[in-house]
């Protein structure tokens, strides 16, 4: 695949999330990750939070026996879930910074000041064969950890970028959008596989997916959003379309 191809990732969190507000099994997240896989989704994202209050140990289990994409596995630093991922091996595990209090990842992980803890964490996801990719903003001093650390990949978040479009913010929103882009640039110049994600909807995904140094855009709640009023795979056809076109 050409470097100009920029990746959809597919967050499946939210249907779990609509299944756990009742119970029981339905939706099913796995049969949204391979609606997503044949709409066009390069990958699939999931994030197993302390609390499990969506994704679960099993759905977990399910999506490593049928996805035939990738599986990018979100996870916080700690032992037990650096032992799940060694049991299942996905393609890629992100590291993200969890709060029990929080609706959803708020900020990127503190990379800088834990620096050792993080580089002992992730060195049996590496040797086990994992990409590990570490959620961060796009402050150079994290960048520049997550480099030292051994990271193969970073994301950006880009929800300060998103909340200040939302609110009609624009000239914050440009001031992210700009930080964003010369940080992609950054990342890039260390040998760093640049991604970024967290609340990136049709009307804020591409100027950030034209950045060419950005590999792969993760994508979720929005999505899982709008298949309520278009469907999942019309809902990502069209994310796909305004990537490639921003790409284009």
């Amino acid at each position: 695949m050409s470097d100009k191809h920029l990746r959809l990732g597919v967050n499946i969190d939210h249907v779990a999330t609509v299944r756990n507000a009742r119970g029981g099994a339905y939706p099913d997240p796995l049969r949204a990750a391979k609606l997503a896989e044949e709409a066009g989704a390069d990958g699939i994202t999931a994030h197993l939070r302390e609390d499990r209050r969506h994704i679960s140990d099993a759905d977990i289990d399910g999506l490593m026996e049928v996805l035939s994409v990738p599986l990018n596995f979100e996870m916080a630093a700690t032992p037990e879930m650096q032992q799940i991922a060694l049991r299942h091996k996905p393609h890629a595990v992100c590291i993200v910074p969890e709060k029990r209090e929080e609706r959803t990842t708020e900020g990127g992980l503190e990379v800088a000041r834990e620096e050792n803890r993080l580089a002992h964490y992730i060195a049996p996801l590496r040797k086990a064969g994992c990409r590990v990719s570490i959620f961060i903003a796009a402050d150079q001093r994290q960048i520049e950890a997550a480099h030292r650390i051994g990271a193969e990949v970073i994301e950006l978040h880009t929800g300060a970028y998103c909340d200040a479009h939302a609110e009609g913010r624009m000239d914050d929103a440009t001031r992210e959008m700009e930080s964003l882009r010369e940080m992609s640039t950054y990342a890039h110049s260390l040998g760093l596989e640049v991604h970024a994600g967290h609340g990136l909807t049709y009307d804020t995904v591409q100027p950030i997916a034209a950045f060419p140094e950005v590999r792969e855009l993760n994508i979720g709640h929005f999505l899982i959003g709008e298949s309520i009023f278009r469907g999942l795979t019309p809902a990502i056809a069209e994310m796909r379309r305004l990537m490639d076109d921003a790409r284009g």
